[in-house]
């Protein structure tokens, strides 16, 4: 996927940016939410380079960590939730890096794709985060990949 403008300005709205900016080859988007005293930084390359090839990647800086998520597939704005999620997938696994509103994020990385329609009921707590988490980019993840 490449992001358009309009993607991003979308993806700001949801997440509140206090800042969203154009720099040379990616878009900054910076989350500040004072009542928790927490700040991040979201940058979004519509495209660049990852090796041998080209794709679109998320950036994310809060606090103490640097967390990237490599060839985005998708992303789904959750207006109610006040957060976005952002996918990556490869044939056997998703990830997922969720931004939230709040200025707080999480990353879940190399899910099992059937993981997000399991039954929840049935997973440890420790797994079941992130089939929830993830189950609402179910609809954006290719159907057509399988293990």
């Amino acid at each position: 996927m490449k992001f358009e403008k309009s993607q991003v300005d979308d993806i700001a709205r949801i997440i509140g940016a206090d800042q969203v900016e154009w720099e040379t080859d990616h878009y900054r988007l910076k989350v500040i939410a004072e009542q928790v005293k927490r700040m991040l930084v979201v940058e979004i390359y519509p495209e660049t380079t990852l090796g041998k090839t080209k794709g679109s990647m998320v950036v994310v800086y809060a606090g103490g960590a640097h967390l990237q998520l490599h060839n985005c597939s998708g992303f789904v704005l959750s207006e109610e939730l006040g957060e976005v999620t952002f996918v990556g997938e490869t044939e056997r696994f998703i990830s997922g890096l969720v931004v939230e509103k709040e200025a707080a994020c999480s990353l879940y990385s190399n899910i099992a794709r059937d993981l997000i329609s399991s039954d929840f009921t049935k997973l440890g707590v420790e797994v079941m985060l992130s089939g929830v988490a993830l189950s609402l980019a179910e609809d954006i993840i290719d159907s057509k990949r399988e293990e």
